[in-house]
Parts: structure tokens; sequence; C-alpha cells
């Protein structure tokens, strides 16, 4: 097996990376530890490439069943002296809000740096959420890549910042950042990792009870200060532009990208001064200070919320700058990502030149849109077909986050409301409780370890009347098929142990608890009607590999596939009913895609006078 470059590639070598993957060598540079994750796009190829990597004795890695989780170990493990990462999507950073704000308190030796992966223009996310705030409000020094290049070398900073102030420090990253590619220069990999700092007890520090939280609230502000000065001189901010030029841009986030394209697209550079801050919490003040004081206009460019906008604004009237400060407006909006074209447009009325992307031009006609849909042979179909054949609009259905949200489209509508990640069954029993109706809980098996065992536990506490249904694919396929404690035993392997959802169900005192196969319609049909007959909190397991991860992780195949062998009404039926991707309309009839049919058979169940089966071409 040739060696991998992430581990073993030397100083100067030159080898394009993901964003991600550039993390994952920033933090080899540095000596990491421990890595801790719960998966979340667009973060999650860092821990997945960590993990594919093996590390070599390095380091170690875990996946642990919910953010909240992964931050406790990350920051334990920094604690005991060594130097960790724990990774999240934006949303995830709120479920691990509670220790993050304990953590910064207290402090920790060994140094961890938390990467949080903000998604504007809900790519794979349920908002747009800017975690620069989080910054600003738990008091965490903050770097911004916009590069690959960047990516490494800010995570190999904030990992030397972290243990040199003994706090947590944020790598705040977005989804074009993760996923872009580019050159990446190599540095040194130690050849060992950081040396482990000893723990000193102090419960004085590390036991925050109110007494304790006082005095280090006051520690944390003097911290701050620290990281302030650090960037002040951070090599990762530069000014640039014509000496005394009075117009002036400051630019954060991938923000930066797109004003040097614009700047570029429009022949500009001579026309401004920008300041760029790659280090954005705290911020440089005295270096913002000074360049407002050179600027009669100053334009502020950032995705998202105007955090630093308002931050200019107030440090503007703080030290008496007359500067004139722009920032969002209707171009540029806190609405979804930005782009060069946007850019451009905004600085070229900042500048009031004339814009080389004209709005006359004619618009592209847009390709055929395809929203998100279950795969072919997804086992949820089935389960989501029998469901609404038993329960149709008579039941009201809690959704939550994974793969089978996407069951909320038509035909199958299952999903009337989601509140967040492993809601779907304390939500749906407070809806229940208010509404009277019957509700059923749809929850992965992921998702039940992450935040669903705890609702589950309320609504048997409570007595609440609920059947949860939970969607056991074997993964976490959403994400990319991550291990979590419900995956076969031989697939996680001695690192980690597989739990019995049944168990875990039947421990948190259900005593309604059925197992079933997601593709056997009949069994199907049979324990949701018994389960509909029954009041109090119900639980039915549908178990079915994920079709991609049979297919890719497990080896299994289906030997057969479906074809349509009379034409009528029934095949009809399950076209409309059904919607397997794998069905198409060939004139008037309907016809199977031998390539995307996984042999499921479940369209032989709903019709089997129309549709039979034929071996694997």
């Amino acid at each position: 097996m040739s060696k991998h470059p992430l581990l073993h590639g030397a100083r100067g070598e030159r080898h394009v990376l993901l964003g991600n993957e550039a993390i994952v060598r920033g933090a080899l540079e540095a000596g990491v530890h421990m890595v801790t994750c719960y998966p979340g796009t667009p973060s999650s190829e860092v821990p997945d490439t960590f993990y594919k990597l093996g590390g070599e004795g390095r380091y170690r890695i875990e996946y642990a069943v919910n953010e909240k989780v992964a931050f406790e170990v990350a920051a334990g493990a920094a604690l005991g002296g060594a130097q960790a990462l724990v990774t999240m999507k934006h949303v995830g950073l709120n479920v691990a809000a509670d220790p993050l704000f304990t953590s910064v308190y207290t402090g920790l030796p060994g140094g961890l740096v938390v990467l949080s992966a903000d998604d504007p223009g809900c790519h794979s996310s349920q908002n747009e959420q800017d975690n620069r705030y989080y910054a600003r409000f738990a008091s965490l020094p903050c770097f911004e890549p916009v590069s690959a290049q960047e990516a490494k070398d800010m995570t190999r900073e904030a990992f030397r910042l972290a243990r040199e102030l003994q706090q947590p420090v944020l790598l705040r990253t977005t989804t074009r950042v993760s996923h872009m590619r580019g050159n990446v220069e190599f540095d040194d990999l130690p050849a060992e990792p950081a040396p482990i700092v000893d723990f000193q007890r102090n419960p004085g520090r590390f036991v925050p009870v109110p007494a304790v939280a006082r005095g280090r609230h006051r520690s944390l502000l003097e911290i701050m200060e620290k990281a302030r000065a650090f960037a002040e001189s951070s090599r990762f901010s530069r000014e640039y532009g014509p000496e005394g030029c009075r117009l002036g841009i400051i630019a954060s986030g991938v923000a930066r990208n797109y004003l040097a394209d614009a700047l570029a697209s429009g022949g500009w550079e001579e026309r401004v001064r920008v300041l760029e801050l790659g280090m954005t919490w705290p911020l440089p003040e005295a270096r913002i200070e000074a360049f407002l004081h050179s600027c009669d206009r100053v334009l502020v460019l950032e995705e998202g919320e105007p955090l630093l906008e308002g931050s200019v604004r107030a440090l503007a009237q703080k030290c008496g700058c007359k500067a004139r400060i722009e920032g969002k407006d209707e171009t540029l909006t806190v609405l979804d990502e930005y782009s060069t074209t946007l850019v451009l447009r905004r600085v070229a009325d900042y500048l009031d030149c004339p814009c080389p992307v004209k709005a006359s031009s004619p618009v592209v006609r847009e390709l055929p849109v395809r929203p998100p849909n279950l795969c072919a042979g997804c086992s949820h179909r089935a389960v989501y077909y029998a469901v609404r054949h038993t329960f149709g609009d008579d039941a009201c259905y809690s959704s939550d986050i994974g793969c089978y949200t996407l069951g909320m489209l038509p035909p199958l509508r299952m999903a009337d409301f989601l509140v967040c990640m492993g809601s779907s069954v304390s939500a749906g029993s407070g809806f229940a409780r208010a509404s009277g109706k019957p509700v059923v809980a749809f929850i992965g098996d992921s998702t039940f370890f992450h935040s669903g065992m705890t609702g589950l536990a309320n609504a048997v506490f409570n007595k609440h009347d609920i059947l949860v249904v939970i969607l056991d694919n074997g993964t976490t396929a959403m994400t990319g098929h991550q291990p979590n404690p419900g995956m076969l035993q031989d697939i996680l392997g001695e690192e980690a142990m597989h739990l019995d959802i049944e168990s875990v169900v039947r421990g948190l005192g259900v005593t309604e608890c059925v197992k079933v196969r997601s593709y056997n319609l009949k069994a199907l049909h049979s324990a949701l009607e018994d389960m509909r007959g029954k009041k109090g909190v119900r639980v039915i397991i549908a178990e079915e590999p994920c079709v991609l991860y049979a297919r890719r992780r497990l080896k299994k195949t289906a030997a057969q596939v479906a074809y349509v062998a009379e034409q009528g009404a029934d095949a009809q039926r399950c076209l409309e009913e059904l919607a397997c991707p794998a069905f198409y309309r060939n004139g008037e009839d309907v016809a199977v895609d031998e390539n995307l049919c996984t042999g499921c058979m479940v369209c032989l169940q709903v019709a089997p006078k129309a549709f039979k089966a034929r071996k694997r071409a």
C-alpha cells in the first residue's frame, strides 16, 4: 500500500487538496493527538479522512454519538494535556454550546481547536446560521481560511494559539472553502505528536462553581486581550493597494476571494485600498482604526450576517473616525452565498465604475430542476409507503434530520413538521398532547443515538401517546456512511462496540416494541395495524441496510431486477404511489431502468400482477 501524502508528505511538497483535507494536514503538522466528531456536511471529510488514514499511531479518531459528546471528549482530552480537534457542521455547535461556553472559562491546557463548517445557501442544512456569532458570544479566537493553503496553515496556527493561550480556538469554514480544491505546500510533520501537558489539579480553575466562574470570567477577558494582540500582527491579515487612496474595502471570509476576482476583472486594483482579515476575532482594532483614518469611505464585505460591518461602525464611532461606512445593501444581503458576480456589481457601484457584467446580458436557460429524492430501492420508501397506506392523512408525521427527511415530497408526504436533530419524538409528543391527533414520528438509527434516546425516555416518563418508527439502515447514511453505535460489530471492528437498538428501547421502558424488515410490506402493515390500535409509547424498528452502503461496504448486490410484466392500472398505481426513481414512462407504459433497480422487490409486493423479477443482466 502506497504511503499517503497527508501522513508522509515532506516540507516543500505541493499537493492538490480539498479544503477539508488541508485541515487534516494542518492538524497533523501541529501534532494533533485526539480527533472527535459528529459527521455533518460540509465538515464530514475532515474526520472521514482521519479515519481512512488510520494515523499509524499518531492520533486517535472517534465518531461520537452527538456533537455535545464529541466536544466533551475532546475537551477532556485537552484538559488531560493533549492537542484535540473536534469537528462538526454549524448547527452541531448549537448542540455542543453547553460545554463550549464553560470550557472557555476554565481553559484547556493541552489545546482544543473547534472546527465549525457553516453552510450559506443551505446546500445541506436547515438554516444559514453564521457561527461567527459564537466567536463573539463565547469569546473564542476565530480563524477564517479562504483557500486550501490557508486551511492548512490556519489549522496549524490555531493549535499553536490554543496551546499558548490554553484556550479553545474556533476554525470557521463555509461550504465553498471546505469543498474547494487547491494547491497546498506542506511544512514539516513532527517526528511524533506534540508533548502532552501535565495536568495540574486546580479545582479553583477547572470546577466552575459560581465563585470560581466569576473569577474565570475576568481571566477570560485578559486572555482575549492577549488574543487581540496576536490578531493585530497576524500574518493572515494583510493590507494592499495604492498608498494615499482614500477609498477602502475591509473584507473577511470567502468574500476575500470574490473581491480579489472582482478587482482583477474590473481592472480596479489601483482604485481602492484593501484590508483583508484572516483572523476575524478578536478584531485587530488598532489595525482597523488606522485603516479607517486613512479613508473617506469604507466598504465592508462579508458573507452572512453584518457582524464585521457592525463592529467597524462601532469602532469608527468610538475612535471619532469620519469615514463613511458602507456594507449590506440590496445586492449583498444576509441571504445565501456571495459570488464574484455579486461582489463585482457591488464594487462597481462603490467605485462608480461601469460593471463588466451587464445587467442586460442574456439569461442562460436554467436546467430542469431535480428535487432531492430517496434513492432507488431505499428502505425508507417502503416504510413510508406502508405507513401512508395504514394511516393516510389521519395521522400527523413528525420527521427528523437524515435521508428520510426526503419523504416529505409527494406522493409519500411523510413529514408534516421538523424542529431539529433528534426532535421527532419530543416534538411529536408535544404535538400529540396539544392536538389530540395520532402522531407517527420517524427517526434514523444514527439520529436515535444522537439525541432521540432522551426524547424517547421523556415520552415514556410523561406517558405520551406516540408511535415511533426507527428507520435503521445500519449506518450514518446521509453524510457518507460513518460509524454509529448501531452498526454491525464486524464493521465497527475492535475500536468500538455495537449497541442493540431494541435493547436500548426496551431499557428505556418501552414495552410495545417490534422489529420488522423494511422490505417486507406484509410484516410492516401487520405491525402498523397492531400499533395503531394501541395507546402510549410504541416503537417499530424497521431494519434494512442502506442500499448504497450494502453495495459499497457490505458487498451485497441483488441478483435480480424487477420488470413490468403487465401494463395497466396496477403498474400505473405503483408508479404514482411508490414513485421509485427506477421507474420511468415509456410513452404511456411504465418501465423499470435495470441500471437503477436495486432488486428490493417492493414493487412486486405493491402490484404483484404488474411486476415480476428476473436475473440481472
